[in-house]
């Protein structure tokens, strides 16, 4: 059925995530088999969630609220985080940086639904529900982490929240992570889990994130765990060298979030002997992660890899690959099937001619699923090549969707069938830096849903 991609750690030798064997698929319940697999939590940790039900004030109609809780068995000093640049973050987004000059972390609390982002009061309804959260724990108010996620501007029903936190604080176990990975989610068709063991220890990371997806610094809701010992400052310099090449390179949609989160926390049950192993498994956590994200983007289905090699600089390798990802025609071709190569180009120009017009374009050569289109300034196109590129595009399709008989989009599947992607590879071949790159198509499916996201 599946091969685990993350068996073992990657070679100590680099902390570039390796090339391995994609998971497929054939139903839901191989695909939850597979996620029970990776949920083990490392020793230390606990997680709990409830449900309940509430009115919105802001559109007063029934809604559901899921409070997930990640709490260690004591508060520990040696955790990290990152947070989105946008400029209107949540008060979550807020609180959390303030958090990052705390001596320990005890809990974090997380609801989905509402990302209390610029609502009146959102600060201090956010810090109430961190205040009775920690007193269900019996750990300092400022010990505990909130997240948010969901429709940017309402408020949270701090009521609500406070009624049900008692039955979150109950339900903590240890075991497994998925029912985190269950309850954070949103529009995500299923929950995300990824983990590596590294000697006796082990990392385990969870993510929810679907649309609004173009990270400055990681996507959505992130949080990674370890019983590995490591200490504060080593922990935060490694996830953002970790972030930098997995939540930094991908876009669904080129939007980025108000809340998107990056939490890592170690429990110090159990020495790090090998730091660089540790190293090289967070960072495959962290690019599986992201890649996991990607193939669950709303409406997806491609996955689009780019593989930009021998840039000028690191920063044009990544902000080209973005580019591509980005471009709406082009992700539109990729959607229906389409090898219309010339807006790949087109995305390429306009990026080069804009962003780094002294780029030399002489050498570039352009291919997509290992066949070449483009090389010394011309397209290189045959009729045999129109037939392998539409096939390749094909092979890569997550699932076919149909419009039901009132003209709306059909769910895609709750699982992921296959983990193969759209293969472009761009060869600038006017330096050594390079950079990969993930982002998916642009379909019916996508617009459907934004267009009803918040009915």
């Amino acid at each position: 059925m599946t091969q685990n991609r993350l068996h073992s750690a990657p070679s100590r030798d680099t902390c570039e995530r390796v090339p391995s064997t994609a998971l497929t698929f054939s139903s839901r319940a191989e695909h939850r088999a597979w996620l029970a697999s990776q949920s083990a939590l490392p020793r230390g940790f606990r997680v709990g969630t409830t449900r309940f039900d509430f009115m919105p004030k802001e559109a007063p109609k029934p809604a559901k609220m899921t409070l997930t809780l990640i709490a260690p068995d004591r508060p520990t000093p040696d955790f990290a985080a990152m947070f989105t640049k946008n400029a209107f973050p949540g008060a979550p987004v807020i609180i959390g940086r303030r958090r990052l000059e705390e001596p320990a972390l005890g809990a974090i609390i997380i609801n989905n639904k509402i990302s209390n982002v610029c609502a009146p009061g959102g600060v201090e309804t956010s810090e109430r529900v961190c205040a009775e959260t920690a007193r269900l724990l019996g750990v300092p108010a400022t010990a505990v982490f909130p997240s948010s996620t969901g429709v940017i501007g309402w408020g949270l029903p701090a009521d609500d929240i406070i009624a049900h936190l008692p039955q979150a604080a109950t339900a903590l176990a240890a075991g497994s992570v998925l029912p985190a990975a269950e309850g954070i989610v949103t529009t995500d068709l299923y929950p995300k889990v990824r983990s590596s063991t590294v000697g006796a220890g082990r990392i385990v990371g969870i993510a929810k994130g679907a649309g609004m997806i173009e990270p400055n610094m990681a996507t959505m809701l992130v949080y990674i765990l370890t019983d590995l010992t490591v200490p504060r400052d080593t922990l935060r310099a490694l996830l953002t060298k970790a972030v930098n090449t997995s939540f930094n390179r991908i876009s669904v949609d080129s939007d980025t979030s108000t809340s998107d989160t990056v939490v890592l926390m170690s429990s110090g049950e159990v020495p790090c002997d090998d730091l660089a192993a540790f190293e090289a498994a967070l960072t495959q956590v962290c690019g599986d992660l992201a890649e996991d994200v990607v193939r669950n983007g709303e409406g997806v289905r491609h996955v689009i890899r780019v593989q930009v090699r021998n840039a000028a600089t690191p920063e044009l390798a990544c902000a080209l690959g973005k580019a591509i990802v980005n471009a709406p025609l082009f992700k539109c071709a990729i959607a229906g099937n389409d090898p219309n190569v010339g807006r790949l180009v087109q995305a390429i120009g306009k990026h080069v001619g804009a962003c780094a017009p002294d780029t030399d374009l002489s050498k570039l050569r352009a291919s997509i699923g290992g066949v070449e289109i483009f090389s010394a300034g011309a397209f290189r196109l045959n009729p045999e090549k129109e037939t392998a590129l539409v096939a390749h595009l094909k092979n890569a399709e997550l699932y076919i969707s149909n419009p039901t008989a009132d003209g709306l989009f059909a769910a895609a599947v709750d699982y992921p069938p296959h983990e193969r992607c759209v293969e472009i590879e761009i060869d600038l071949g006017s330096g050594a830096n390079e950079a990969t790159i993930f982002g998916g198509d642009l379909t019916h499916e996508y617009v459907s849903e934004n267009a009803d996201y918040r009915s």
